[in-house]
């Protein structure tokens, strides 16, 4: 069984009696451990979808199943549950707290959780270590560079060990080599079996997934392997 299936979904905005059409007949399946880019241009749709996939906004239309199950008839504070617990988001404007430490924005996750409070230290541990930024635990976030504000973002987007991660535009504020750094991040997690879902409009940055989708006009206009995956400092190997 799939992670996700959405089947022939849409999404329409509606403004002083004016449609937009963001989505339409969308239909695809996403496999637990995969890394899928889903690239496109400006206004393509694929942020609105993301915002889907990540119960953040519900569909117009269609059906949406993760591990299975339809998400449609959940509650709001039902799916901000689910949400929390299973997925883990990481944004181009990093949206951390500029004068809290670094810990505490990796913790700010945990705090919606039921867990026990004295399990949060080592949770926030693991996660920063997992994006090597241990040492930079007790620094504000606004005394970080670009590249270690989105490697504490994703130490964030893991602290509730989520089954997906989604990036939306996560090299989209970062130089060159900061931005290699963080894709280098993202494949070894996927590597180790975290399932990765990437938003970007940059095909540099989507060749680092295993699969592209794109999306034009609110519609997957293709679907294929990555054949060559780039690994980030160490230029291209082939996939089997």
């Amino acid at each position: 069984m799939a992670l996700i299936t959405v089947k022939d979904l849409s999404k329409t905005y509606e403004s002083e009696e004016v449609k937009t059409t963001a989505l339409q007949g969308v239909s695809f399946s996403v496999e637990k451990g995969e890394f899928v880019a889903i690239m496109g241009p400006s206004g393509s749709g694929k942020s609105t979808l993301m915002h889907i996939l990540g119960l953040l906004e519900r569909p117009s239309g269609g059906e949406y199943l993760l591990d299975g199950r339809d998400v449609a008839g959940l509650s709001d504070n039902e799916l901000a549950n689910l949400r929390n617990k299973r997925i883990g988001f990481v944004f181009q404007a990093f949206n951390l707290l500029p004068k809290t430490t670094v810990s505490e924005n990796v913790e700010l996750p945990l705090l919606y959780d039921n867990d026990p409070t004295e399990h949060n230290g080592k949770r926030i541990a693991e996660a920063l270590a997992a994006v090597d930024m241990t040492h930079r635990a007790k620094h504000f976030s606004n005394q970080l560079s670009g590249g270690e504000k989105q490697r504490v973002a994703i130490a964030r987007a893991l602290v509730n060990d989520p089954d997906i991660v989604f990036a939306d535009e996560p090299t989209g504020n970062l130089d060159s080599k900061s931005g290699l750094q963080v894709m280098r991040i993202l494949q070894g997690l996927n590597d180790a079996g975290r399932t990765i879902i990437l938003v970007t409009h940059e095909t540099s940055t989507a060749e680092h997934a295993k699969r592209i989708i794109r999306v034009v006009d609110g519609r997957i206009v293709s679907d294929e392997p990555v054949l060559r995956r780039k690994i980030a400092g160490d230029g291209e190997k082939t996939l089997k």
